[in-house]
């Protein structure tokens, strides 16, 4: 993973150059309370659900919406300035800017812009195609004001009914503890992007966005950036967004392979290099791709291999085929009541009815400190 969170500034041609945000002049711009940070692409669909719920909000302080529209082929533009009236009426100030080069930069790129020109001490992050309830930005504000260090989520409903079920599932009902000890399982950001609200003073110190563009987990990036930086991770325990689920959305750009590789390191850095040695929890498929995937160093500190599935035990031992060591590396397959802590668990979580939370408890494990998930 790159390290160095700053991507280069590029420079561009004036003919390149986003536009100036329309909104009030300088002298007009005083800090505001929240900012409401929303990047926009080929979102026109959606806008007009997206900003009465913006309209709808009972925060009683200051707030703006700062919309950048990156390179839209359709009326998206068009469409938020339509609003501009009706959120001035509520006392929303409004700053629209965007580029209309012939390619989008990335959603990186078009949060980092949105932010730039807009003044809240405190940034609300809304998906154009996302609904926030009414008291959204209230409820995430007071969390932000107890957690001045932290990216704030929240609940969310997912539309349509029923899409993503378990992940859904996983966003709603993780506890405090499980922000900050699932962070390294697939589903990314404990915390899910769309839902993120944080002061303005912790995303200067942790940002910008990678502005890699299309196939860049730019939240994710951020998100383990905050984590180093000592951030902390909160939920609003409410649903206050309605949560999108279709095709076009830009996370199905990132491949699978990609956020493995920034997992498995974010692991090694953060809890294996603190562990002598540990044992990998499934001997099947995905613990053996964890192990393939380890740099060597940590390779050597996988003491044994453990499953319930018997004939894998009986096998006795994984042998790494594609080491370059001679001999090669011969890992132990033991049964899980006959295995060691710490662990890292490749079962699929919330996929065996109980039976791993059970045989977890039965060996009196801790959460965190004995196991951590990575699937």
């Amino acid at each position: 993973m790159n390290g160095d969170m700053n991507p280069p500034k590029r420079l561009r041609t004036s003919k390149d150059e986003a536009d100036e945000p329309k909104g009030m002049r300088e002298e007009e711009r005083s800090a505001v309370d929240v900012s409401i940070v929303m990047p926009v692409y080929n979102a026109s669909c959606w806008l007009d659900e997206c900003l009465q719920a913006i309209t709808n909000q009972d925060f009683t302080g200051t707030m703006e919406l700062s919309v950048f529209d990156d390179s839209s082929t359709d009326d998206s533009k068009k469409v938020v300035e339509s609003w501009r009236e009706r959120l001035e009426a509520k006392g929303i100030s409004v700053l629209i800017c965007g580029h209309s080069s012939a390619q989008p930069r990335g959603v990186g790129y078009a949060k980092n812009k949105a932010i730039s020109q807009s003044r809240g001490q405190y940034l609300c992050f809304q998906d154009a195609d996302d609904v926030m309830l009414p008291q959204r930005v209230r409820l995430q504000y007071e969390a932000s004001l107890h957690h001045p260090n932290s990216l704030i989520g929240c609940k969310v409903r997912r539309v349509p009914e029923g899409s993503t079920e378990r992940y859904t599932r996983w966003i709603n009902t993780t506890t405090q503890e499980q922000l900050i000890t699932q962070m390294y399982t697939s589903h990314g950001p404990t915390v899910v992007m769309p839902t993120w609200f944080c002061s303005r003073d912790w995303f200067l110190k942790v940002g910008p966005f990678d502005e890699g563009g299309k196939g860049v987990p730019e939240d994710l990036l951020f998100f383990y950036q905050s984590i180093r930086q000592g951030g902390g991770v909160a939920r609003v325990n409410e649903c206050l967004l309605v949560y999108r689920y279709h095709e076009k959305a830009a996370t199905h750009s990132v491949t699978e392979e990609t956020i493995w590789r920034l997992r498995v390191d974010f692991l090694q850095e953060r809890v294996l290099s603190q562990w002598e040695s540990f044992t990998i929890w499934n001997a099947g498929k995905q613990g053996r791709k964890l192990y393939r995937s380890l740099s060597p160093v940590y390779q050597k500190k996988v003491k044994a291999f453990c499953d319930v599935d018997v004939n894998k035990i009986q096998k006795g031992y994984y042998t790494y085929e594609e080491s370059k060591q001679r001999p090669k590396p011969k890992i132990p397959v033991l049964h899980y009541k006959d295995a060691s802590a710490p662990f890292i668990i490749c079962v699929k979580l919330d996929m065996t009815e109980g039976v791993l939370e059970e045989n977890l408890n039965f060996l009196q494990l801790r959460e965190g400190k004995d196991y951590y998930h990575f699937n």
